[in-house]
């Protein structure tokens, strides 16, 4: 038997069952609220839990299929996940309400005028979408001036979640869709624009973008490594989620194997005689962009403009956040908080020639146990994937050999920073590393990488000298940059992963592959020569040339993300229906915004892209230049001198990367940020440095950006200058003593809650561990400070041993079953990073006598026990106890008191049914258990005056 934690239970809490009847229109009453709210919860859940178990099935015949594979790419964090789903909510219950009052009034209605102002706060509220768009208080952040935000809240402190993770890409120019809400160009094929329809994305591909993998053009003056650096550049600003459900919520359409148009399906529609589907399904799926709260049809709860906008799940600025995260659960997930080295976490199982490894994700499902199938060896050893700050780390082995390179160079430099001052403690090292090495991407990007992608005269107009920081900067990344302009490299990719041995030769053992054979293929790192072939070969074979006549190769537009026969994804369509989704203007609009000519017919179009066959079949497609996909529109443009795109994407490009750096309160060279030393330190810092130190490569070309075949003056890694750290030496005692209380950093900030309809405002106590959340939070209760975590896992895992056979129905395995054995528990539960649940909750609030309310989306979501133990709140973020992450909820006019808990005897309530537990009702039977401990609290914070 399991726990039903519904998700509606919230429900009860936050809305009293009264009818709201105004003055003048009479608007739906509350019972009927609660109602639309339970169906749409429930709804959304369901097609959720429809879709991970589509996804459990598929790993465990080993059946993955290509847009499985791009989901897992794309799979958003926890409270990626709970933005996501608040927004679901908040659009499945609207619709629920208009579907239900239009069968009664038999028209057309604005759900607006049936529902009071107080009715859409409480829809807001319950949903979760209230919480994703409040600003965060910056007071109470510690250090909040010297060091940047995992998730860049409080980067402008005027506005707080600008540029922040987890909030919406803006707009340069309006939206464009069909209903001017949310219905994306083409959804409609017989819609006119301009008096033509557009033509289906997949035949552009076919007709435009179609290139074999033989014979390409090869870029005579670039590496591929400056691919592969852009690609890392893009991963560390954007990623776009969609919604985990593959099902419609409304009719049950199944997107993956259905061809049908329903949110979120929006399938890539196959041409007739198109070459590659003659036998096969007539479409390819896609998954909207999931819509950030408040937006699209949800934006008038909020008062705002209702055009749908999507979530950019990273935040906006160059802060490495690929290595380190963008939310805090995944950044004190990927450290190693087993010292206080101030270390990332490494792979405990296998090293590189003695080099670190990414750490391995923790999960029990493995989208990465692809070896047996791409070499059809049944007995192959798998692993699972990598896990790394960004989640698309898995994409493609050269990827994974980047992300390898700088996790290793932030140990490198932890170690460095140690020596350097054995004073400082691990949260001041990591700090000042993680500073340091946003700081080298930062001038990689914009002093060695940019100029040659822009053109100098675009770095000219929008790069030139930077005059400091400017607050009225709106740094987030748009929606055109992230669907369109910043996907030029695509063009640019090669058909192989090159592997080349110390003598710059395709290695022997380990021979160059094809692109699609290392997508998800973390064990070609593991089993294959590690990371060393692929960065000689990044650095010393070319880049593809885009070129007009050859685009984009099969590689990625037939066989993208395949590793069997099913059908793989056609990446130019992806990209070209992306656009649509986002409600990207067309061609001419964007080149009007960037104040280049618009074309109004072939012959001109064909005078911008200097090529009037080109042009000519532009037309043929879609009719007008103003129909062109902006993405199909850029990447046929000439490239501008001296740079590898054309005049309308060094503008789009140019613009963003003003903006990020303008807009950034700490970019390497604002005031404050660094010393004059360090700043002088920092700008001969080189890539090429940083490969010699963290790889077994020895020799490297003059540029790692520009293309030099081998032995055309190569330098040896001993001749290249180290990079001079002596400028972080500290002389006098420094900030690093505020951190020393804890031997882990312990965030705080403001948050208000509703409890029984009345806001509360709580300090939030963020806490640090993957899978230590719950026992942090528990020790932080009782001590103030978490440095007893692991004795307060020890005595719960013992309370619940000895009294296995009440307590085992309510473990979790964290594959949603229940430990079958107690040693199989005391295994697996005495690990310091195994996730806690409900089971253990109930444990401590026996154990240490007190109830505790749980708290998700600022709702209350479960209770503990009953008066008149002391009360405690803690906050959960994520879908459920067992893989969700716990925080603190502090009253802020807490005192320290000397209070003894006491814990004889301690009543707990059996339940003998779900619901009995679930709406804390009258016990039917209770069980008295007899203790002799007593626990000594050096913080209580259930001050009376929070309790409602």
């Amino acid at each position: 038997m399991k726990p039903i934690f519904l998700a509606f239970i919230s429900i009860a809490f936050a809305i009293q069952i009264t009818n709201a009847v105004s003055d003048s229109v009479q608007t739906l009453g509350r019972p009927f609220i609660q109602r639309a709210l339970q169906e749409a919860m429930q709804m959304v859940d369901a097609a959720y839990k429809y879709s991970r178990d589509a996804d459990i099935s598929k790993i465990e015949k080993r059946e993955l299929s290509p847009f499985q594979l791009l989901s897992f790419s794309k799979r958003p964090s926890a409270e990626t996940r709970t933005a996501v789903r608040a927004a679901d909510y908040m659009e499945a219950t609207l619709d629920i309400i208009h579907r239900k009052m239009s069968r009664i009034h038999k028209r057309s209605l604005n759900v607006t005028d049936l529902l009071s102002a107080e009715d859409l706060n409480v829809i807001a509220r319950v949903t979760g979408c209230a919480a994703q768009t409040a600003l965060p208080s910056c007071n109470t952040i510690p250090l909040v001036d010297k060091y940047r935000t995992i998730s860049s809240v409080c980067n402008n402190k005027k506005s707080s979640r600008l540029g922040a993770s987890n909030t919406p890409f803006t707009r340069w120019l309006p939206a464009q869709y069909d209903d001017g809400i949310s219905i994306p160009r083409s959804w409609n094929l017989a819609t006119k624009y301009s008096g033509f329809s557009l033509p289906l994305v997949r035949d552009v591909s076919n007709i435009i973008l179609h290139t074999p993998n033989e014979n390409l053009p090869q870029d005579n003056l670039y590496s591929f490594m400056l691919v592969l650096f852009g690609q890392w550049t893009d991963h560390d600003l954007t990623n776009t989620p969609t919604s985990p459900s593959i099902r419609s919520f409304n009719d049950g359409i199944d997107c993956s194997t259905s061809c049908q148009q329903a949110e979120p399906c929006f399938p890539v529609q196959i041409p007739p005689n198109d070459p590659r589907f003659e036998d096969t399904k007539s479409c390819i799926p896609f998954f909207r962009s999931a819509a950030a709260c408040g937006t699209g049809y949800t934006g008038y709860i909020f008062g705002s403009s209702n055009v749908r906008f999507q979530i950019n799940q990273l935040t906006s600025f160059i802060d490495a956040s690929m290595i380190y995260g963008s939310t805090d659960s995944l950044a004190n997930q990927l450290r190693d908080l087993t010292n206080d080295f101030g270390l990332m976490a490494v792979n405990q199982n296998y090293k590189d020639d003695g080099y670190d490894l990414l750490p391995f994700v923790n999960a029990t499902k493995n989208f990465c146990a692809t070896r047996s199938v791409v070499t059809k060896d049944p007995t192959a050893q798998e692993i699972q994937c990598f896990n790394a700050g960004d989640s698309r780390a898995n994409e493609n082995i050269a990827l994974t050999a980047i992300h390898t390179m700088f996790l290793r160079e932030h140990n490198r430099i932890a170690k460095i920073f140690r020596k350097l001052n054995p004073q400082w403690n691990g949260e001041t090292i990591y700090q000042e590393t993680r500073k340091v090495v946003g700081a080298f991407h930062q001038i990689m990007i914009y002093r060695d990488y940019l100029p040659i992608i822009i053109g100098p005269d675009a770095v000219n107009k929008y790069l030139s000298d930077y005059t400091g920081y400017d607050d009225s900067v709106d740094p987030s990344i748009s929606s055109v940059f992230s669907t369109a302009a910043f996907r030029f490299a695509h063009l640019t990719i090669q058909p192989f992963i090159f592997r080349l041995d110390r003598s710059y030769q395709e290695h022997t053992l380990y021979p160059n592959v094809l692109l699609h054979k290392t997508f998800f293929t973390p064990w070609r790192i593991v089993f294959e020569g590690g990371i060393d072939p692929i960065i000689r070969g990044l650095i010393s074979m070319p880049a593809k040339l885009n070129r007009q006549d050859r685009l984009m190769h099969d590689e990625l537009r037939e066989r993208l993300f395949q590793l069997t026969s099913q059908v793989a994804l056609d990446l130019a369509s992806l990209n070209l229906q992306r656009g649509r989704d986002h409600g990207l203007q067309g061609y001419n609009a964007w080149r009007g915004f960037c104040g280049l000519s618009q074309p109004k017919n072939e012959k001109e179009l064909g005078e911008v892209l200097n090529n009037q066959t080109m042009a000519k079949t532009l037309i043929r497609l879609y009719g007008t230049p103003n129909n062109i996909d902006v993405w199909i529109g850029g990447i046929v443009e000439p490239f501008v001198p001296n740079g590898r795109v054309g005049p309308l994407f060094a503008c789009l490009i140019g613009n963003q990367f003003q903006r990020i750096r303008d807009g950034d309160r700490f970019w390497w060279e604002n005031t404050g940020i660094f010393t004059d030393s360090q700043k002088s330190a920092l700008r001969n810092m080189s890539l090429h440095r940083i490969i010699c130190d963290n790889t077994g490569v020895q020799e490297v070309p003059p540029s790692v950006f520009r293309y030099f075949p081998y032995n055309d003056n190569y330098t040896s890694c001993s001749d290249i200058p180290k990079f001079d750290f002596s400028a972080w030496k500290e002389t006098t005692l420094g900030t690093h003593f505020l951190y020393r209380s804890n031997a882990f950093p312990i965030n705080m900030s403001i948050e208000v809650i509703t409890i029984d309809q009345r806001t509360v405002t709580y300090r939030v106590v963020s806490m640090p561990g993957d899978g230590t959340y719950l026992f942090h939070s528990l020790c932080y209760i009782l001590h103030g400070h978490i440095r007893l975590t692991l004795g307060i896992r020890r005595n719960i895992v013992s309370y619940v041993l000895n009294d296995w056979d009440r307590f085992k129905v309510w473990t979790d395995d964290g594959t949603g079953n229940n430990y079958t054995t107690q040693e199989h528990y005391k295994s697996e539960m005495l690990k310091p990073f195994t996730y806690g649940s409900a089971c253990e909750l109930m444990a401590a609030t026996e154990l240490f006598g007190c109830r505790f309310q749980v708290y998700r989306n600022g709702q209350m979501f479960y209770t503990f026990r009953q008066p008149p133990m002391p009360l405690k709140h803690l906050r959960l973020t994520g879908d459920d106890f067992s893989s969700g992450h716990f925080d603190v909820y502090e009253c802020l006019n807490s005192q320290k008191l000397d209070v003894k808990l006491s814990m004889k005897p301690v009543v707990y309530l059996q339940c003998l049914t779900d619901a009995e537990c679930l709406f804390n009702t009258s016990p039917t039977n209770t069980v008295v258990i007899e203790t002799n401990h007593e626990t000594q609290t050096d913080y209580d914070n259930s001050n009376a005056s929070c309790e409602i």
